[in-house]
């Protein structure tokens, strides 16, 4: 996948997200995300903060929260979750092509964009298809990355290898299935453990 079909893939999940959002009563919106402490709403909240950020803002914003990822995360949120779930619907939908992003590789910004919808989808069982080689060009990324997930941390000392799709990485006891099981193990979702097999399984549950 070339750099230049990163946006375009973004876009494309970002309205497919959107989509689903749209069939959502108000309770749903309280949903517990797959993404820690946060509600569907949350995520969502999350998402738009995220895609109006630049280098200097994020600079500016992380220093206001005295260098504190979560305190700066928090006070977007509360932001971005809008008056009611359709204001924050309204406000996600208004980011569909947005370019903005935090300091680092574009590939944290297609990670977000497939994880956190997985984080909203799942809960609310949502099925959702992902283009294959946007899901192998983000499993790659993590597992080469700590960068806030910790991804190559909880994965070191294991193979993993995607059953439906042409990608492997690293060396030791196997966890195997399909590709985006594996992106949200490596991102640290335990539920995507029950759809993996392999003899380090349990290696990687004990690190999730």
């Amino acid at each position: 996948m070339a750099s230049s079909d990163v946006w375009p893939v973004i876009d494309g999940e970002r309205k497919a997200l959107g989509s689903d959002l749209d069939g959502l009563d108000d309770g749903a919106w309280n949903t517990p995300s797959m993404c820690g402490d946060w509600t569907v709403r949350d995520v969502v909240a999350h998402m738009i903060a995220t895609s109006k950020l630049s280098a200097p803002k994020f600079f500016t914003k992380f220093a206001g929260s005295g260098f504190s990822l979560e305190r700066l995360q928090a006070k977007d949120i509360a932001v971005e979750r809008g008056s009611s779930p359709s204001d924050a619907l309204s406000r996600f939908k208004a980011q569909l092509d947005s370019r903005g992003r935090p300091p680092g590789p574009i590939d944290a910004m297609l990670g977000e964009v497939v994880v956190h919808s997985e984080d909203i989808r799942r809960p609310l069982g949502l099925e959702h298809s992902y283009p294959t080689d946007a899901l192998t060009r983000v499993a790659q990324f993590y597992a080469g990355s700590n960068l806030i997930i910790g991804g190559k941390r909880r994965i070191e000392g294991l193979t993993l290898e995607a059953t439906d799709a042409q990608w492997s990485h690293g060396s030791g006891p196997v966890v195997n299935g399909p590709i985006l099981e594996l992106v949200m193990a490596i991102t640290g979702r335990r539920a995507a453990l029950e759809k993996l097999d392999g003899d380090g399984v349990d290696t990687l549950r004990g690190r999730t």
